[in-house]
């Protein structure tokens, strides 16, 4: 079928033919939601963690490159402001934001540190390292995670389809089994809302 085909209706209106690329997305999606959805216990878990961490006074630090930069920055925005109802701010930093510090230690010490060096000067040893990559291979997330563990912080990676070398070096992964990097986007922002609601019903929980 032509991409472009166009139909007309009795009353005259243009109407677009669904291609398979775009009704494909949709069957992708749906697919990987199903198989993703038994991963629910793991943001759970990392959810009430959080909230013991940052109800704690500890801190979230988060990164990522390209569109997982824009989730792990939703998740931190989630995290400050509110995800459903009002609740006290809590600490959690978006690496990749700060584009002074990032542009200069780009510059200085090369774009392999770019968040390495960030995760030694916030991070505290309880504090969380959550480092989010559609291909679980960027060099730059690589390093982050072995400063956390070197940091004495808990590293966890949202990621591509398994086995990856950052769910192999963070101390725990939820890992996307899709095949387009759309999907395994769509549904990190799934699993960052899932992780939101753990951590305020564990919040409510403990009363803070």
């Amino acid at each position: 079928m032509n991409a472009d085909r166009r139909l007309t209706s009795p009353g005259g209106d243009v109407m677009s033919v669904e291609t398979p690329a775009v009704v494909g997305h949709c069957d992708e999606l749906l697919t990987a939601l199903g198989q993703f959805r038994a991963s629910a216990h793991i943001t759970q878990r990392w959810g009430e963690q959080l909230a013991d961490v940052l109800g704690g006074g500890g801190r979230l630090l988060a990164a990522g490159n390209g569109g997982s930069a824009a989730q792990a920055q939703h998740l931190t925005a989630e995290l400050v402001g509110r995800y459903r109802d009002d609740r006290p701010p809590f600490s959690a930093i978006a690496l990749h934001a700060d584009t002074s510090s990032t542009t200069a230690i780009a510059n200085d010490y090369g774009v392999d540190e770019l968040f390495a060096r960030q995760v030694r000067a916030h991070g505290r040893p309880g504090d969380v390292l959550m480092l989010l990559s559609t291909s679980g291979a960027s060099a730059n997330l690589l390093s982050a995670a072995d400063a956390g563990r070197a940091a004495g912080l808990r590293v966890w990676a949202l990621s591509g389809p398994a086995p990856n070398p950052l769910s192999a070096g963070s101390d725990e992964a939820l890992c996307v089994a899709a095949s387009s990097t759309a999907t395994v986007q769509e549904l990190h922002l799934v699993a960052v809302h899932m992780v939101c609601a753990a951590f305020d019903a564990a919040l409510e929980r403990g009363g803070r």
